[in-house]
């Protein structure tokens, strides 16, 4: 990848080159999926031909529950990925997340990288995104334009409070962030979906942003990416290493993904998305016997998004297989009947989700 542009258009470079090259997954907090067991039916009585995978989210019928989640956007490469997603999401009828648009906001020389999704994708269900930082500190109209900026049928609003901490120029004044957020959801006309980074959005946090008006909450716990890391090479690149050493530290830092599925559902009556670690089918299946309305994910498409768009969709076109199989194996013959199936919850989910039912929450 080439190395020009702005500070902010080489940070995004930096990230997608060091989640290509870089182990960056979490390495001891799995996601919790393992401690889910869907239980196996030898019969069936299900015809594998009539298991349809179709949902419905934010008023848009999916012929999955899998959401292409925000992966990237703003330098040149950028352009070519997110034509890529965008492309798979409309022939197979998937939703997507753009990248961050702050850059975009920013810099009119970023604004094609994000316009190529609306164009590959005119029918699908696309959601914009910017960051709780930019609320703050830009307002409403921020949201707005990024709604505008791709015709976008909703909007996410991702949570990043760890990621700021650990950059060198990152924004660390989070005030006022629940009252932006009950802004934006009152002045825009689309649905509102808040979304963390990796380090997941707890019970409680779920619980008050549906009170301000959210449409649905990605829990983006940890299990998969984990962007502390990201940012510990990041730091190293550029000869931060207090920074990198302080990064590595919290490499962990938050709750798994299948946890905050599980108790985020049962304190919200708002859609739960499942993200942080989902890799297969079987991983979108467990997810929603446990809660969520559907899955989420991002960097495990980035690497087959930039080979080139025949690569994307046999590598989704696998995960929603995957999907249907577990949902045949497991008895449902469609998603409805999916959410109605009671999974074995083991080992250290179970003792987790034990401990905080023992927990007098207050805040």
């Amino acid at each position: 990848m080439s190395r020009r542009g702005s500070p902010i258009h080489q940070r995004k470079r930096e990230h997608v080159e060091i989640c290509l090259k870089e182990y960056v997954d979490s390495r001891t907090v799995s996601t919790g999926f393992e401690d889910v067991i869907l239980i196996h039916k030898a019969l069936p009585e299900v015809d594998y031909s009539e298991v349809d995978t179709a949902t419905e989210f934010l008023g848009r019928e999916l012929s999955a529950p899998l959401l292409i989640d925000a992966i990237s956007g703003g330098f040149d490469e950028a352009r070519v990925l997110n034509s890529n997603l965008a492309s798979v999401a409309q022939e197979l009828k998937l939703g997507m997340v753009v990248g961050s648009q702050r850059i975009a906001l920013e810099s009119s020389k970023a604004l094609e990288s994000f316009k190529v999704v609306r164009e590959k994708a005119p029918d699908s269900l696309i959601i914009a995104n910017i960051g709780i930082a930019q609320l703050i500190s830009r307002g409403v109209d921020a949201a707005k334009e990024c709604i505008e900026m791709i015709r976008a049928d909703g909007l996410s609003i991702h949570l990043n409070p760890l990621q700021e901490l650990l950059q060198a120029e990152g924004d660390r004044d989070f005030k006022g962030g629940l009252e932006v957020i009950r802004d934006v959801v009152k002045e825009v006309d689309v649905p509102v979906l808040v979304k963390e980074t990796g380090a997941g959005i707890s019970p409680q946090v779920a619980k008050r942003l549906e009170e301000v008006g959210v449409a649905a909450v990605n829990v983006s716990g940890v299990g998969g990416t984990s962007w502390a890391a990201v940012e510990h090479y990041r730091n190293l690149r550029r000869g931060e290493k207090l920074l990198a050493s302080v990064a590595e530290t919290f490499w962990d830092w938050g709750l798994p993904t299948a946890f905050l599925v599980k108790t985020v559902s049962e304190v919200v009556k708002i859609p739960v998305v499942a993200s942080g670690g989902v890799r297969t089918g079987v991983d979108v299946a467990k997810a929603i016997t446990i809660g969520a309305a559907l899955a989420a994910m991002a960097r495990p498409l980035l690497a087959p998004a930039l080979e080139g768009r025949r690569q994307l969709e046999l590598y989704v076109r696998k995960i929603i297989i995957e999907l249907k199989m577990a949902m045949f194996l497991a008895g449902a013959v469609n998603v409805k009947q999916l959410r109605t199936l009671k999974p074995l919850i083991i080992g250290r989910l179970k003792d987790m989700l034990e401990a905080w039912r023992s927990i007098e929450w207050t805040s």
